[in-house]
């Protein structure tokens, strides 16, 4: 009989050595720069994490722009305000580019910079000098007085909510010439100077004439520029009626509170929108975010409103694949998952947590693969809760983030699946990766271990890790058969769908970033 003991060692030798320690200085596996900034890009909101304080982020990506080629930080910001759905970061990222190569800024800037809050995002990180210059300089001056011309007087009226800085500055800053009486008066208009009133356009005349009492006509405006003013249950009524989808998910309680429901219609209007397949895929809504309304919505809101939002869900939620063979989904319910997974940000950060959109995935995978099993873990796999793949999403998601607390086992529910000696063709995490009960001596981490272990029963498995936080380690070696992805816009289902159908690189996240086009 082969010696069982020289076999056993043997086989450990194959799990790769861990390189770094996590967060919380247990074994782990270092990202590559590009992995590592792609992990930011994906989850970073420059608010401060569990681990990690919001400097400590912007030290790190300005760093990790250094380590990768200029290309690679622009492809990374189109990826992440793109496909990520990301805000800060990217906007970073051209900070970092107008100070490092001015062309390739030129050519990713219109993608990235696609609303008036991205443009004054932008303008923002540039003038605070982290990036390494604090003036605008010609070529961004210039980008944003492109940025303006190439839009409507109405659209630049509509984007100019907001401040620090507030579109008046950036008239100031770049001096856009007006090519027609129309644009010199609403750039007077916006910073202040004199100006002939006769010229605004007809947008700005109205907002203004509402503003002084006029309400017969309600101004298309955005809706932020019309909560200041007194409004009553008619002028509300008319805001709720041709309110962008996005819009509409946040303000459902406002709704309520100023009696819109209650009009004849309003409830059938604007459940039909929240419902309607296209609004929901062109308004590129986080499926967190629809978790977050259906929790929010107070006991005003209707019943057919709430189900909208359900009927919403299944469409964010499209992409999710639904896999051949069995599937195992584990979420991490750690203590370390109960922060916000955007951040701690004074006076805005989410009442959304780690563990919530982890339960999420968990929830949605399963109702799109109704054999799936979800193990959820902490210290342990976390035993006795039954979740039915034929409830809603917004149901199961709500009874797995509310388990949990310990802390974080990566390696427990591939051991519980090895002690059973369970067959599966895909795993999928949904953690923070910062394993430390689990730490140890041995090769690698006790993830790769258990995972060697599964593989060699089901050499045809695959596993799929999604982070939720922007660090860079990770608890599972990248392979060909082991995916590590960040971020919790729906795209990670995009991701994990090309992974489990094989249709993969072994750098397969940021092989798709590589893949975007300057």
């Amino acid at each position: 009989m082969a010696n069982k003991t020289l076999f056993k060692s043997l086989v450990g030798k194959l799990i790769p050595a861990a390189d770094a320690r996590n967060e919380h200085g247990a074994p782990a596996y270092a990202l590559t720069p590009k992995q590592a900034l792609a992990q930011y890009a994906a989850t970073g909101c420059l608010g401060a994490t569990f681990y990690a304080h919001a400097e400590e982020q912007l030290a790190k990506i300005l760093e990790l722009c250094e380590r990768v080629e200029p290309e690679f930080v622009a492809k990374t910001a189109v990826y992440a305000r793109e496909r990520g759905l990301m805000k800060d970061t990217p906007a970073l990222l051209l900070a970092f580019l107008a100070a490092k190569d001015v062309r390739l800024l030129a050519a990713v800037f219109p993608r990235v910079v696609d609303n008036g809050k991205m443009l004054r995002n932008f303008v923002q990180i540039l003038r605070s000098g982290v990036a390494g210059r604090k003036s605008l300089g010609t070529a961004p001056k210039r980008l944003v007085r492109e940025w303006l011309e190439a839009r409507s007087p109405e659209a630049v009226f509509r984007a100019s909510v907001g401040q620090s800085p507030s579109f008046a500055d950036l008239v100031r800053m770049v001096h856009p010439k007006p090519r027609d009486p129309e644009r010199e008066a609403l750039y007077g208009y916006l910073v202040g100077r004199k100006f002939d009133e006769a010229q605004l356009p007809e947008l700005v005349r109205e907002f203004e004439a509402f503003k002084a009492g006029d309400r017969a006509t309600l101004p298309d405006v955005p809706f932020q520029m019309l909560t200041a003013l007194d409004l009553g249950t008619a002028e509300w009524t008319a805001i709720a009626r041709r309110a962008p989808w996005q819009m509409t998910r946040m303000n459902l309680n406002t709704f309520v509170r100023h009696g819109v429901f209650a009009q004849p219609g309003m409830t059938e209007l604007v459940a039909r929108r929240l419902a309607d397949p296209e609004q929901v895929r062109k308004a590129r809504v986080f499926p967190y975010q629809l978790m977050v309304a259906y929790a929010s919505a107070g006991s005003g809101v209707p019943a057919a409103v709430r189900e909208a939002l359900q009927d919403a869900m299944e469409v964010a939620i499209s992409n999710v694949p639904r896999v051949e063979g069995k599937v195992y989904v584990f979420p991490d319910v750690s203590g370390s998952m109960q922060s916000p997974v955007t951040g701690y940000r004074k006076g805005s950060t989410t009442a959304v947590r780690c563990v919530d959109v982890a339960a999420l995935v968990s929830a949605a995978v399963l109702r799109r693969n109704p054999r799936a099993e979800v193990l959820p873990f902490e210290h342990d796999v976390v035993e006795g809760l039954e979740l039915n793949p034929r409830d809603s999403v917004m149901t199961n998601a709500r009874r797995l983030a509310g388990v949990g607390g310990g802390g974080t086992n990566c390696s427990a529910p591939l051991r519980v699946l090895n002690e059973r000696k369970a067959a599966g063709d895909l795993v999928v995490y949904v953690s923070d990766n910062e394993s430390w009960v689990d730490a140890g001596g041995g090769r690698g981490t006790q993830t790769m271990r258990e995972w060697g272990a599964f593989k060699r029963r089901n050499p045809r498995a695959r596993m799929v890790c999604i982070d939720m936080q922007p660090y860079q380690t990770v608890q599972a070696a990248g392979s060909a058969d082991v995916l590590n992805v960040g971020g919790f816009s729906d795209h990670v289902f995009e991701l994990l769908a090309d992974f489990a159908a094989g249709r993969t690189a072994p750098d397969h996240w940021v092989g798709v970033i590589e893949q975007v086009a300057l």
